[in-house]
């Protein structure tokens, strides 16, 4: 088991490729529903105390890794009011390079993120390819404009007379 290709006589097809392994774990920030990073940018950036995690990284070496975030309080002590969170991670190979892959596991201890990392992994993959599919629509729909300047204007611009010192009657 290895890292995810796409096949490419099929499109949106996928097996796994033979003696590849998990790339470097990537750490990504958990922001709250609805918050994007540019809303993030626009304020101080001071860390929640009341939404602090304490991450552990576990991974087969194989297929990928789950990131598991334990709530705690702000002495470090585990909030056992708030839910433990499991993050899987893998990546897909396309023809421009690995993709990576990040998406939440259900499950309340790690044997269920476990268990559950196949089909949370499937639906990432899946919609994953959908917007790759779709970002290639959009790129081969986009206009393209000649680089040499408006064509048929003739020697000198719109009217046929140049700016040049030279001019011929």
């Amino acid at each position: 088991m290895g890292r995810i290709v796409p096949e490419a006589p099929a499109p949106g097809a996928l097996k796994i490729a033979a003696g590849a392994g998990l790339l470097t774990p990537r750490i990504s920030a958990c922001f709250p529903l609805g918050a994007t990073m540019a809303d993030e940018r626009n304020q101080d950036p001071q860390m929640d105390a009341a939404g602090l995690y304490r991450e552990e990284m576990f991974t087969d070496r194989k297929v990928g890794a789950i990131r598991q975030l334990t709530p705690v309080t702000a002495d470090g002590a585990s909030d056992t009011t708030r839910p433990v969170v499991f993050v899987g991670q893998a990546e897909i190979m396309t023809n421009m390079g690995p993709v990576p892959l990040s998406f939440e596991i259900d499950g309340k201890t790690l044997a269920d993120a476990v268990a559950g990392f196949s089909a949370a992994a499937t639906v990432a993959i899946e919609r994953t390819v959908q917007q790759i599919q779709e970002m290639r629509r959009q790129a081969a729909s986009q206009l393209v404009v000649p680089q040499g300047g408006m064509p048929n204007l003739g020697p000198g611009g719109p009217g046929g007379r140049g700016g040049g010192k030279i001019q011929i009657p």
